[in-house]
């Protein structure tokens, strides 16, 4: 007879895994990063492949030179992870060196800094873009119209339809907001000649939506910050514009700027979010709230990346207040 062996837990072994998961995101980035590359062409392509490379290199040079560390994290998709986010959060004509110095804000501030993947307390990509934005605030605010797919440095420059909605709400006007684009217009990211495309990545709200779908189908992420976030903007967005025409309606403000991207592939970062539903729910509600703040009466016109980084800041605490039953205990 056998002896039965009783061993500690875990006893049950998934097929989940970093490489798995990361992969997973990577896949789900595919349908906007092809519309970025149909809407802004060779420019996208140019920033986007450095971005990845740049960042794929400076992950493994500072854990090969500086670290000494020989078990090299390159091959696990977060690096490739990071490029891509931070190549979709940059304009498409935006300098190579520029987008060089990101990678290594990113990578090497962001990231590796604080002990590599598992350790940051922010999103690297986010890091290297806010990074940017204080260090080259023309260059990041010069956003190429979409259709230029053969122009890079000497693409034609227009407003997004945010500086449009940061006006009226500024000066009250209502009537400013008719220069926007229709809603399905937003959400193709087909908005002609007469609005500047905006970040590469958030150009195709469809395509970022189609993403999502995709990983909560593979169980990659859960419907908790994504959805919490969406409904949030919707709702608040949808009460200032009952009160004040002046503020865009609630459909143009969840399709414009990098709500959808920031929501979807930015705040659900497995390291720098909370780890209960709950406390995921209170996380991406806060997102929300702090996003409209930024937009509508902050300097900038675009606040998604700046709440994220805010609520990475908050997660520690919320994972120490918000945590899960322990099994057997009895909460009264």
């Amino acid at each position: 007879m056998s002896n039965l062996i009783v061993s500690l837990s875990p006893h049950i072994h998934g097929n989940d895994s970093i490489k798995r998961n990361m992969y997973g995101v990577v896949i789900a980035l595919l349908p906007a990063l092809l519309v970025s590359f149909y809407y802004f062409g060779v420019g996208a392509a140019v920033v986007c492949i450095t971005s990845v490379v740049s960042c794929v290199f400076f992950e493994w040079a500072i854990n090969r030179y500086l670290l000494r560390n020989r078990n090299l994290s390159v091959l696990d998709g977060s690096a490739v992870i990071t490029g891509l986010l931070l190549g979709f959060n940059l304009p498409s004509n935006i300098p190579v060196w520029i987008v060089v110095i990101g990678s290594l804000v990113a990578i090497g501030i962001g990231k590796m800094t604080f002990g590599g993947l598992g350790c940051n307390p922010f999103n690297p990509a986010l890091v290297g873009r806010c990074f940017l934005l204080v260090s080259f605030p023309a260059q990041m605010t010069s956003w190429p119209v979409t259709g230029q797919q053969w122009h890079y440095m000497d693409a034609v420059t227009e407003a997004t339809p945010l500086s449009i909605m940061k006006e009226a709400a500024k000066t009250g006007d209502a009537t400013v907001l008719e220069k926007l684009p229709d809603s399905l217009s937003m959400i193709l990211g087909n908005n002609g000649a007469t609005f500047g495309g905006g970040s590469i990545g958030e150009v195709c709200a469809l395509a970022l939506l189609a993403g999502l779908a995709y990983m909560l189908w593979r169980n990659i992420i859960t419907w908790h910050i994504p959805i919490s976030i969406l409904l949030t903007i919707f709702a608040f967005s949808g009460i200032l514009h009952i009160v004040d025409s002046s503020y865009a309606d609630p459909m143009t403000v969840l399709f414009s700027g990098g709500v959808m991207l920031g929501a979807i592939f930015m705040a659900t970062d497995y390291v720098t979010s909370p780890m209960t539903h709950k406390g995921q729910i209170i996380y991406g509600v806060s997102i929300a709230v702090l996003t409209i703040v930024i937009r509508n009466w902050g300097a900038y016109p675009e606040g998604m990346s700046f709440a994220i980084l805010v609520m990475n800041a908050f997660t520690p605490l919320i994972n120490m207040y918000v945590r899960p039953k322990r099994f057997g205990e009895n909460r009264k």
